[in-house]
């Protein structure tokens, strides 16, 4: 595990991405230890303000503390996408796993995940979230819903080589029941796609929890994500852009750490990239 670490970490921008999120993580778990404000206490003499000693990145149209806000943001924002992950990657993987391994499951399956997948991944989740009605709770599974194809796919296609290997079709001849071989033969063969989705869908839905709550459809405003902070300061961005400054680089932050910590698990699990490691 050490040397898998050592390796994966010895590109630095894998390494910086990684203290990053570390950082990202650590604040928003301790924001109540690290913050100066409640997040929700307001001061309207004090909207606006700019960075101080008193408020670290100034206050937002109501004289909420920026860095308060964030900081208990962060813990709505990585639970939504963490839960999305999570909910996608358990979908995704039951449905490839049935569809690349079962044949006559296969092609059934296969047009239900291409139709979802043939829509905008942003236009569906706007579509269920209109039906389900706006909440946390909606948020996370609409965009569960969107992300579980995209996963799907990845297990299916590795699904479909991993069941053809000698392993596998001498567990099947020696009368090995078939859950047992998809558990414990077929599925720990498939683990390096799947890590890499998820810590891609986890970027994703940090990124469309945002758009959700920017176009007022996801979570609602009084829950303080970084999404509904940048749909709400948006207004008022001429008269102090930190209120949608600091937000959205939260966000870009979080998203662009994530995808090039993936990026670099997939090089570091890809057997065709190891060496350029």
């Amino acid at each position: 595990m050490g040397l898998l670490l050592k390796k994966l970490f010895r590109r630095r921008i894998v390494l910086l991405a990684a203290l990053v999120l570390l950082t990202v993580a650590l604040i928003a778990m301790a924001a109540q230890w690290v913050t100066p404000y409640d997040p929700n206490d307001t001061a309207v003499l004090e909207r606006l303000k700019a960075p101080s000693a008193a408020h670290y990145l100034g206050t937002d149209e109501l004289g909420r503390d920026l860095f308060s806000r964030i900081a208990f943001g962060g813990r709505y924002s990585l639970a939504i996408a963490a839960l999305t992950a999570t909910g996608a990657i358990l979908g995704g993987t039951l449905l490839g796993l049935v569809a690349g391994f079962f044949r006559r499951l296969d092609a059934p399956l296969m047009r239900i995940v291409d139709a979802m997948m043939s829509l905008p991944d942003i236009l569906l989740a706007i579509a269920l979230v209109a039906i389900l009605g706006p909440s946390l709770l909606n948020v996370v599974l609409a965009l569960v819903l969107v992300y579980t194809p995209r996963v799907a796919r990845v297990v299916r296609a590795s699904t479909l080589v991993v069941r053809e290997l000698l392993f596998v079709e001498a567990a099947r001849a020696l009368g090995i029941a078939t859950w047992r071989i998809l558990w414990r033969h077929i599925l720990p063969n498939l683990l390096s796609p799947i890590l890499v989705q998820a810590s891609f869908i986890f970027a994703y839905a940090i990124l469309a929890e945002a758009a959700l709550s920017f176009l007022g459809v996801g979570v609602p405003p009084e829950i303080p994500t970084w999404g509904t902070m940048v749909a709400g300061g948006q207004q008022y961005a001429h008269q102090s852009l930190g209120v949608v400054l600091y937000p959205g680089l939260a966000i870009i932050l979080t998203a662009l750490s994530l995808q090039l910590l993936g990026d670099g698990v997939r090089d570091l699990l890809d057997p065709r990239l190891k060496k350029s490691m």
